[in-house]
């Protein structure tokens, strides 16, 4: 019996000295599925929306590319904190709790404040910690330079994605000073194509404004000029994407946390909108057990959604 549990032991040892197949990996009839997350500050709650029909419905994401609030979502996310965690993150988060007002000839207010809330809600502090591999962009603001990062410590670079610039200062990192990563990867779809990914889902956030009484004050000016810098210079990176979603946030403003339940619910919609596209991708349904009609009705096409 000894001698059986030596052979037993020395089996395992040597099938732990081949290294497996992740299990978030692809199979190789399964193409793999990266997610691109925009920009957007508040607005771009409705990733997490996106994030929880995905999840809720089994499709796998192999690799996120994030941009400003993606890329604060997205580090979230790859590290561990599942969609629902994020829904109530959202539900508590204000702009007090990522930035505070200073006075600089660099901006009107810092996001250093970003760092310890990072240190609470991440379940990994660098890239390779992190469970599904991300990709982070940022602008370096001397050479207009696009810069991602994929390796390192995470809360820096995605402080530096999230700066937007003329409001937050600039974030120094590896001694380059970087901002918004929105001015070089508006949309990060060609990032999250050079990670590997088959197949890119863009989730991009539209500039159009549809408030009446217009913008309330300089930095309303300079979010939604970002905005349609955005729409305008994204073409290269919508060729990218295989599948393109566009949540329709006209209605809020950049800084609309208290509206952070809307936000979910319309990211969640539009994404399970989208679903039977995604679906095609896969070898077969992600549930074979349970028929699609007790999942999702075909929905009525949905001009948000469009498929390159």
């Amino acid at each position: 019996m000894k001698g059986l549990r030596k052979i037993v032991r020395s089996v395992r040892a040597l099938g732990r000295g081949f290294s497996p197949i992740p299990e978030s990996l692809p199979s190789a009839k399964t193409p793999s599925i990266g997610l691109a997350l925009g920009g957007g500050f508040a607005r771009g709650i409705v990733h997490v929306g996106v994030l929880k029909a995905l999840e809720a419905e089994g499709i796998p994401v192999h690799f996120v590319a994030g941009t400003s609030v993606g890329a604060l979502i997205g580090a979230a996310y790859c590290s561990g904190v599942t969609p629902a965690e994020l829904e109530s993150i959202a539900a508590r988060v204000r702009f007090r709790d990522l930035a505070r007002w200073t006075l600089s000839r660099y901006g009107f207010a810092t996001n250093l404040r970003m760092i310890s809330f990072l240190n609470r809600i991440l379940k990994a502090k660098t890239f390779e910690e992190l469970r599904i591999p991300l990709a982070v962009t940022a602008t370096d603001f001397v050479s207009g330079e696009g810069v991602v990062f994929r390796s390192g410590p995470l809360a820096d670079p995605v402080r530096a994605s999230c700066a937007y610039p003329g409001v937050f200062l600039p974030v120094t990192v590896n001694g380059r000073m970087l901002v918004d990563g929105m001015l070089a990867h508006s949309l990060p779809t060609q990032p999250v194509r050079d990670m590997g990914a088959h197949r890119v889902i863009a989730v991009n956030l539209k500039s159009t404004w549809s408030t009446k009484d217009g913008p309330r004050h300089l930095f309303d000016v300079i979010g939604q000029c970002f905005s349609i810098a955005q729409d305008m210079n994204c073409a290269q990176a919508r060729a990218c994407a295989d599948l393109i979603i566009e949540p329709d946030v006209s209605g809020y403003r950049h800084d609309d946390f208290e509206h952070s339940s809307e936000l979910v619910r319309i990211g969640e919609q539009i994404a399970r909108a989208a679903l039977p596209k995604i679906r095609k991708w896969l070898p077969k349904p992600v549930d074979a057990s349970e028929p699609s009609s007790t999942k999702l009705a075909s929905p009525i096409p949905n001009p948000a959604i469009s498929q390159v």
